[in-house]
């Protein structure tokens, strides 16, 4: 599993499996570190959507589920969870963690030295609501249909052009539908040309640019901002590495 797309590789599976599915304790040892930060793929979902709301039979559609945490905590309250990620090995490791209901995987301590950890299906889950796919954001297939929630999780800034993602959006969220974005506006050339970056850069007549106006003026006028709020989360590298950042976590009702 060795390819230049580093969501392809072992390394980046594991640590995102220990960023789903780590306890806290197997995540950050330490009692005086971020512990707000952990739960992100958990609380994308309980925190963002107003999960009361939803009907008994929604759809929910996850897009850039990773390895699935969050899909597969929809499927609490949702009929049927569409999970789709662009990496094909995290694809499979969602679905493998669905059939098995626990994952193998390899924790870094420090150097060459590892852990063995497994994986686990979060309490209340229900995997045979679930399916997952490989699938382009910006190319979504045509069949999908509509959604009673759409999640969007840390996705928009690694797109090569974020804008063919939203347009898609009006036509998968049901009226009264529920969409949920979660960013932390980290605009990279190296994954979004700067030509196509929705914020980060000062324009000539309208000054500095921020992601959240950009979202709005590309959402409306087919969605009606409801709530913002951070979402700080954690992904650990080795024992006493981490990354520590804060998403901004929009939630918009479909018109």
């Amino acid at each position: 599993m060795s390819t230049s797309n580093p969501y392809e590789t072992t390394k980046l599976v594991n640590e995102y499996l220990l960023f789903h599915y780590g306890t806290p304790e197997e995540i950050l040892p330490y009692p005086d570190g971020p512990t707000a930060a952990l739960d992100f793929a958990e609380r994308a979902v309980t925190e963002m959507f107003d999960l009361d709301r939803l009907p008994n039979d929604a759809r929910a559609l996850d897009v850039g589920c990773a390895v699935g945490r969050s899909s597969y905590t929809l499927s609490r309250v949702c009929q049927e969870v569409i999970g789709i990620d662009f990496s094909h090995a995290f694809v499979e490791a969602a679905r493998s963690l669905g059939v098995l209901g626990e994952a193998p995987y390899e924790r870094v301590d420090e150097g060459r030295l590892t852990t063995t950890l497994i994986a686990r299906l979060p309490v209340g889950s229900r995997p045979k609501h679930v399916q997952f796919e490989q699938g382009d954001a910006t190319a979504l297939r045509r069949d999908l249909g509509t959604f009673d929630a759409v999640l969007l999780a840390n996705l928009i800034c690694r797109l090569p052009q974020p804008n063919q993602c939203l347009n898609r959006l009006q036509d998968l969220v049901k009226p009264g539908g529920q969409l949920v974005i979660t960013s932390p506006y980290t605009w990279l050339d190296e994954f979004t040309p700067s030509e196509n970056w929705l914020g980060g850069f000062e324009h000539t007549e309208d000054g500095p640019i921020v992601t959240i106006d950009a979202l709005q003026a590309a959402l409306a006028p087919h969605f009606e901002l409801k709530t913002r709020r951070n979402l700080p989360f954690l992904i650990r590298e080795h024992a006493r590495k981490f990354q520590w950042s804060v998403a901004e976590g929009s939630q918009w009702e479909r018109i």
